[in-house]
């Protein structure tokens, strides 16, 4: 590399390599003491005053009604917009209660259907439970968070935190990881 880059150029480029990894320690150093401290208050916190920690990037948009519980289908995706009409997603009721699931059953979840890779439409399968990419062929399993479990994308597909209200409606209120297309999570 030293050889395509002269002088200037190769210290430049060294120069912003060691800048990364610095904030990539630093990163993984807070990383590290959140993690002891959340340890360190789930031992004192008696176990049902406990709660699992958010995403690292969950960001809160402004709370938006989706659809009720009465108009899901088991294992069949309801297509929804959130948080707006530039951002196609799916609202899912899998049957069975799974982790970040909201609702009565613990079993709603819905997702961004962009791919986070190149930003194709993704397609379910209801089969397997997995949303699968057509450019690059990346799938995501929806049973565990969107988890990526096959393909190009660096990144599980963005989950938006949810709420029920005591008349079944269901509200999107924030997503897990950055949506593809924006440069920040904020509308």
């Amino acid at each position: 590399m030293q050889t395509l880059l002269s002088g200037n150029l190769w210290e430049d480029y060294m120069s912003r390599c060691t800048k990364l990894v610095d904030v990539g320690r630093r990163q993984f150093l807070r990383g590290g003491s959140v993690a002891a401290a959340g340890l360190a208050t789930a031992a004192v916190l008696p176990a049902a005053q406990a709660k699992a920690a958010p995403a690292n990037a969950q960001v809160d948009y402004p709370s938006n009604r989706l659809a009720n519980v009465a108009d899901l289908t088991v294992n069949e995706p309801m297509d929804i917009e959130y948080p707006d009409a530039d951002s196609p997603g799916a609202l899912i009721k899998l049957g069975q209660a799974v982790e970040g699931g909201a609702g009565p059953d613990g079993d709603i979840v819905a997702f961004s259907t962009l791919c986070p890779h190149k930003g194709w439409l993704l397609a379910y399968n209801s089969a397997d439970s997995t949303y699968n990419c057509p450019g690059h062929f990346s799938r995501f399993d929806v049973e565990a968070g969107g988890q990526q479990v096959w393909g190009h994308a660096t990144q599980n597909l963005p989950q938006f935190t949810l709420r029920v209200d005591d008349k079944g409606d269901i509200f999107a209120e924030g997503a897990s990881d950055l949506i593809f297309g924006r440069p920040s999570n904020v509308l």
